[in-house]
């Protein structure tokens, strides 16, 4: 009686092994899709395929013929929970915990009859701790990164009194991408305003990037940062921020702009293009100048300096298409109506 009950407790245990790689394969299959299709990551896409084939390899026919012993009552069994997985990051979350979650029922059983099986199962699900976070962060950027490439407005904020009014009016009007950009006052203020401008920016699905400060951007939990020339390099930022974020960099050379995409940066603010009160001390660089600088530049790139609206057509007719602009909405009396005006001439085709 007792080698028939343990041959039955066998077979059940080889029924749950069975399911479980079933489960913990399928999950990783999705992630492998998304990384494949989604994020073009062929490093990600080996990883998680030698995990499939780990798996694979511990597929045993004894616990495939055990699949069907006893019926599963609880087969075909939803939660409303499943149906709520309408962005790809809870998709990418869901699969990684159930994998988690077959990978340890997988651990705990088969370690008294096959301990490579449980030995491979604890390794590949911390693993996947780290996975899971690796790839909801290059999700995030790739995100980001779609909001910089169909958006042609770059809007930079200056210190006013009505700033924060001035924002959402702006995206209520439609502006996407927002730049935070202060001077003068002080640090607390500087982190406060920061938070509100990027609630706002949040609930009109819009970018909220910060200027040069690394540290306000962080603690406001921004989008990402802009950096100059003369602020904390690139690498190291992106040490700080992780690739969750994005990371905007100002240059005006040949040298700089390669260095800048060499090192991973998501964009590029070049110029500037005319002459300007906001940078007095820079020379133009003049249209014809710009384009030579940008005629190989495959990431998203943004023209920068004494921009206006009576400009942009020439702007256009020679192929630059986005544009960041600071004065002519920021100055103007009606910043919503002009960042219309605006938004209206660079989306017009000629």
């Amino acid at each position: 009686m007792r080698n028939n009950q343990n041959q039955k407790d066998d077979l059940r245990i080889a029924q749950i092994i069975d399911a479980n790689l079933d489960r913990a394969r399928e999950g990783l299959r999705v992630l492998e899709d998304w990384a494949r299709y989604g994020l073009d990551r062929v490093d990600i896409v080996k990883k998680i395929k030698d995990f499939r084939q780990i798996l694979g390899s511990h597929h045993l026919d004894y616990y495939k013929k055990a699949r069907n012993y006893t019926e599963d009552k609880c087969n075909g069994l939803n939660h409303p929970e499943q149906f709520k997985r309408i962005y790809t990051e809870n998709i990418i979350s869901s699969n990684s915990s159930r994998i988690q979650e077959a990978l340890r029922v997988l651990e705990e059983f088969s370690r008294n009859n096959n301990y490579e099986l449980s030995k491979a199962a604890s390794l590949i699900r911390y693993e996947i701790y780290s996975l899971e976070i690796e790839l909801l962060n290059l999700t995030c950027n790739k995100n980001l990164n779609e909001i910089l490439i169909k958006n042609n407005l770059y809007l930079i904020t200056n210190e006013k009194p009505d700033l924060i009014v001035d924002i959402e009016n702006l995206l209520i009007g439609g502006v996407k991408i927002i730049q935070h950009r202060f001077k003068e006052t002080d640090d607390s203020n500087n982190l406060k305003t920061a938070k509100i401008i990027r609630k706002l920016c949040k609930e009109h699905g819009a970018i909220f990037i910060v200027n040069d400060r690394l540290d306000i951007a962080l603690a406001s939990e921004a989008d990402g940062v802009h950096l100059g020339q003369n602020d904390l390099d690139l690498i190291s930022a992106r040490k700080i921020l992780g690739f969750s974020k994005i990371i905007g960099i100002s240059a005006n050379n040949e040298q700089d702009i390669k260095q800048a995409i060499q090192n991973g940066c998501d964009y590029l603010g070049i110029g500037p293009v005319f002459k300007t009160n906001t940078k007095k001390n820079k020379k133009p660089l003049g249209i014809d100048h710009i384009k030579k600088l940008t005629k190989d530049i495959k990431i998203p790139w943004y023209a920068i300096g004494g921009i206006k609206n009576e400009n942009i057509p020439k702007l256009k007719s020679n192929n630059i298409k986005k544009v960041a602009i600071v004065s002519e909405i920021m100055n103007h009396e009606n910043p919503k109506n002009k960042a219309m005006i605006i938004l209206k001439s660079l989306n017009h085709e000629n």
